[in-house]
Order: structure tokens, then C-alpha cells, then sequence
């Protein structure tokens, strides 16, 4: 049953099918936890990620893929390949998960709000392509020898995939919302202002971390109080702060925009949560600057940007999913009375 906008399917909270002791869990509760299961694998891959990164141990596995040295289950030997293998591994996990997700959608898919538009079903394909795609640009990175470009790719598109899960969680009734919630328009232009800030921020960060000399280029913070690097990587470091700031500005005045126009308390709520986010990425990187780019302020930096993205596509998601009720509240006002349209 959809909102008739084509938004979210109405949900009601994912309750369990009530005919006998033996009932299970319906289509949508299924559906919830394992999209929530497979957002925390993403997340976790995406973390891992970037300690393969911080600790150089991209080749851990030599250019084999997807075996590692010829093995599925390697000796454990050396921490370069350790930390390569669990991050293959992980990546393998986040394969199962959204696999399991979009069988149990499909099985389930005459149930409500599983099938059609603005069903799971559909996020679970979206999620299931984008992860195989993940999976053929990791082997491309290994095989070219870690190209920072390549790298940056894969990243966009693990981030990509991290927002398809968010949604597939949304419309299971996940982050607490059941179909119901009020926002404006302006709200969700704001979101999306917010979302392709982020990208851009995610995507230059990556540079930064991955060009070389680009992350030691610019000395100092917020300002470089010395340059080391010049030419592109510190073009790319200094785009990477000034759109970094502008995304910190914009994320400040949003929630006290929203709590002005009283939209609902989930919406409110979500974006404080991604103000507080951005505002704890901005502390971290200014830590990991001015103490010279430590390797566990660099993973914490990682952990904390990716947080930041999900929260904000999360608020423009909900966002988005508010409009419909926003429209049935703001209707009967503008909907002309029998007499004008007579006039008329």
C-alpha cells in the first residue's frame, strides 16, 4: 500500500504475523534487519578501507584477486596481509548481506511495502548492483596497483552504496520512521544542497588522502600557515577544506531552519544528528592536521566523514519522505472553494 505520492509504502512498525506460536517475522521486519545489518557492514568495510589505506597494506595480498597469494583462507603471517584479508573478508560479508536482502524482498514481494514503488524491493537490486560493481573496481584497484583515481572510485561508489542502504532501511520503517512526519519543500532542497556538498567534500577528501603530497601540502588549520606542496594537491586540499566549511555553514543553519517552520521531531532530530556530526568531523581534522596526520586521527577522520555522509543523506531522505504528508497538511488551504471555481 502506497502513500498514493510515491513515496514510502505506510508502514506499521514491522509487527509480527500473529497466527499461531509459530509465526514469523513478516516480510518487512526481515527486510529492516538486514538492511540495517548490511549498512553496518558497508560502514565497517568503508572504515577498513581506509586502515588499508593508513597502514600501506593495499598489496597485502599481492596483485592477486579475489584469492589472496593464491589462497581463499591464507596463512596468516604478516599484518600487512591480515589487514588486507578481513577487509576482503568484511567485503564479502556486506556480499552475503544484500544478497540475503534482496532474496527475502523478492520472496516477500506481494507483501506491503516490500514490492512496487517506494518498495525495498527495489533499493535491494540497486544495492545488490552497486555491490557487485564494488566488487569487480576493487579487483581493478588491485590489479593496477592501487591507482588513486581507481581508489577514489571505489570509494564514491561504497559511499553510493551505503545511501542505497539508508533508503532500503527507510522503507522497511527503519531510523524510526513509519510513514508518518510532516517537512516543507524548502527543507528538502536544503537536503539535497547538503547531500551534493558532501559528495563533493567525500570525493576531494579522498584526493586529498590518496594524490600524493596533497594531504601534506597545506600546513595549518583552518588556514595553512605554510605551504609544502604546491601545483594540484594543494588545490585539491584547499577545495577539499573551503567546500568542507561551506557544507559546516549550511548544516548549522539547517535544523534552526527546520525547528523554526515545526516540522516533525524525526526531521529535527536528524538533522542536529548530522550538524553534530559534521561539527565532530571538523574538531577531528583539525586534531589530525595540527599533530601531523597521526594514523589513528586519520582512520578516526575516515570513520567520522562516512558517518557524516549517512546522516545527512539520511536527513534528505527523510526529508523527501515527509513531502507527502506535508502536502495533505498544506492542501485544504490552497484548494479553491465550490464558489470560485464557479467564478472561475
Amino acid at each position: 500500500m502506497t502513500d498514493g505520492h510515491g513515496g514510502l509504502p505506510q508502514q506499521h512498525g514491522g509487527s509480527l504475523k500473529r497466527a499461531g506460536a509459530g509465526a514469523r517475522p513478516d516480510g518487512v521486519t526481515m527486510t529492516r534487519l538486514l538492511a540495517y545489518l548490511a549498512t553496518l557492514l558497508v560502514f565497517a568495510q568503508i572504515m577498513f578501507g581506509a586502515i588499508v589505506r593508513i597502514t600501506g597494506s593495499g598489496m597485502g595480498c599481492g596483485d592477486h584477486w579475489p584469492t589472496c597469494h593464491g589462497y581463499l583462507f591464507p596463512p596468516l603471517d604478516r599484518p600487512d596481509l591480515i589487514i588486507e584479508v578481513t577487509h576482503r573478508y568484511i567485503a564479502a560479508g556486506v556480499t552475503i548481506a544484500i544478497l540475503a536482502l534482496l532474496g527475502v524482498a523478492f520472496a516477500r514481494r506481494a507483501e506491503p511495502g516490500i514490492g512496487g514503488r517506494g518498495g525495498v524491493l527495489r533499493s535491494a537490486m540497486l544495492a545488490t548492483a552497486l555491490v557487485l560493481t564494488a566488487a569487480v573496481f576493487g579487483g581493478i584497484t588491485v590489479k593496477l596497483s592501487l591507482n588513486p583515481y581507481i581508489i577514489v572510485t571505489h570509494l564514491a561508489i561504497a559511499m553510493t552504496l551505503l545511501a542505497v542502504l539508508s533508503i532500503a532501511v527507510l522503507r522497511a520503517g527503519g531510523w524510526g520512521f513509519s510513514g508518518a512526519g510532516v517537512a516543507s519543500p524548502k527543507t528538502y532542497r536544503s537536503a539535497r544542497v547538503a547531500v551534493i556538498l558532501a559528495f563533493l567534500v567525500l570525493v576531494l577528501g579522498a584526493l586529498t588522502a590518496n594524490v600524493a603530497g596533497a594531504n601534506v601540502s597545506c600546513q595549518g588549520f583552518p588556514w595553512c600557515r605554510s605551504v609544502l606542496v604546491s601545483g594540484p594537491p594543494l588545490h585539491i586540499q584547499v577545495t577539499h577544506r573551503v567546500l568542507a566549511f561551506l557544507l559546516w555553514f549550511h548544516m548549522i543553519a539547517l535544523p534552526i531552519m527546520i525547528r523554526r517552520r515545526r516540522e516533525s521531531i524525526l526531521v529535527q532530530r536528524a538533522a542536529w544528528a548530522a550538524l553534530g556530526a559534521i561539527t565532530l568531523q571538523v574538531i577531528v581534522a583539525a586534531g589530525m592536521v595540527e599533530m601531523q596526520l597521526p594514523p589513528s586521527w586519520r582512520s578516526l577522520h575516515q570513520a567520522v566523514g562516512t558517518l557524516v555522509w549517512l546522516s545527512i543523506f539520511t536527513l534528505a531522505a527523510l526529508a523527501k519522505y515527509s513531502l507527502a504528508d506535508h502536502a495533505h497538511t498544506v492542501a485544504p488551504s490552497v484548494v479553491p472553494m465550490p464558489a470560485q471555481v464557479v467564478e472561475s
